[in-house]
């Protein structure tokens, strides 16, 4: 009989000739542990998803007596859905005034698509300005905004009247004018490597926004729920989107992504056609159920509080070694520098073999990504520094 790794290989779709293959059985708090009873303890939140560790009780007690309850009943929007309202209202409540309309959906790439359209259908215009390096999904639309000739060359053609221009290059912001719909930036460039903006880039990107009647998206999709040190990424800024992104630890380990703008720009996909955009599966009841329960965590807990100092920690303990070219990033979302992506590859193997789970980046193979559950302690980010500065020395 063929073994479970074999019929992995056999029957999954790989995106990759060299998958980490890691067969696991269970996750507990900040571990992962497979088939042999191996504890890895999870660097990477499974790409910044399982903010508040894996398997956290008050989450999964959600979920069960949510699927106890209902589960699909029918395409969104049709029927009144309590877990679907309760998130919405418990949200907005969150957000500025002008982030009052939830829009979900199943993951962050679908907050894309769906944002596109929003923007083309309010403003009446098409030219997107996305970043050159910049990261938001696979799908059609977003692979067409991301920042990688080398991703989107194979999938042309794509779509059209998109214009990328240089993270921080004041420069070219003048190609913010009046022909355009939307800007659409990532707080911090993750797949780039952990790279922020200067502070007065964003005001000025939210400045010319707002001067040409051009609608500014944030795609929070990674930064979102805490994991910045703040519960959204553009409260570091003090500036405001006119569409928010969610996705990944929005849903709490569940599948969830949702766009958020005002009730004004929303209703604009109501009429002229009626279900101008929809899906079946979006907000689904037992999603919407894990994510209030991320959400009531994080906002009765000190998590996201702690996150600012537990970077700080990984910083003081890594930026001493001289084999590091650099400490980058912003609350638990970090990237370590190293000579190229050889090196790469060996540390994050060799972590591996010791029970640690690394990762890279998209746009960055020669940098190490650190983006642990919050939940993750003190004495855990030392024990990790020691390893890492121990097989990078």
């Amino acid at each position: 009989m063929s073994s479970t790794r074999q019929l992995f290989l056999q029957h999954v779709a790989q995106t990759s000739d060299f998958p980490m293959a890691l067969e696991i059985e269970r996750g507990e708090g900040n571990y992962l542990i497979d088939v042999h009873g191996k504890k890895y303890l999870d660097l990477i939140s499974g790409i910044a998803v399982s903010n508040l560790g894996h398997s956290n009780p008050a989450i999964v007690h959600a979920v069960v007596e949510q699927a106890k309850t209902n589960m699909h009943t029918m395409v969104y929007g049709e029927y009144v859905l309590g877990p679907q309202v309760r998130l919405a209202t418990k949200l907005t409540s969150l957000l500025p005034f002008n982030l009052s309309s939830v829009y979900f959906v199943n993951s962050g790439s679908e907050a894309v698509e769906g944002a596109l359209k929003l923007v083309k259908r309010y403003t009446g215009k098409s030219k997107i300005i996305s970043f050159n390096n910049s990261y938001h999904g696979s799908s059609h639309g977003a692979l067409s905004l991301g920042g990688s000739e080398e991703m989107r060359n194979a999938f042309r053609p794509l779509l059209p009247e998109i214009m990328r221009i240089d993270y921080n290059n004041f420069d070219q912001l003048t190609n913010i004018d009046g022909s355009t719909a939307a800007v659409i930036m990532e707080p911090v460039q993750a797949e780039a490597g952990m790279i922020l903006p200067a502070i007065k880039y964003v005001e000025k990107v939210r400045e010319l926004c707002t001067k040409n009647n051009v609608l500014l998206i944030f795609d929070e999709i990674q930064t979102g729920f805490g994991r910045t040190g703040k519960l959204f990424a553009f409260e570091k800024f003090k500036v405001v989107p006119d569409v928010l992104l969610l996705g990944k630890a929005f849903g709490g380990g569940m599948p969830l992504g949702a766009f958020i703008s005002s009730n004004e720009i929303m209703g604009t996909l109501k009429n002229d056609p009626v279900l101008g955009h929809i899906t079946t599966f979006g907000g689904h009841p037992v999603s919407c159920a894990a994510s209030l329960a991320a959400l009531t965590i994080l906002c009765e807990t000190n998590l996201i509080r702690e996150v600012d100092e537990k970077s700080k920690l990984f910083v003081k303990h890594l930026s001493t070694n001289k084999k590091i070219g650099e400490v980058r990033g912003e609350g638990l979302m970090l990237a370590i520098q190293l000579n190229d992506f050889e090196q790469v590859q060996s540390v994050i193997k060799k972590c591996l073999e010791k029970g640690i789970i690394l990762d890279w980046f998209l746009y960055n193979n020669s940098s190490i990504r650190i983006a642990p559950p919050l939940t993750i302690t003190e004495d855990e980010i030392r024990m990790v520094c020691g390893i890492l500065n121990e097989i990078i020395s």
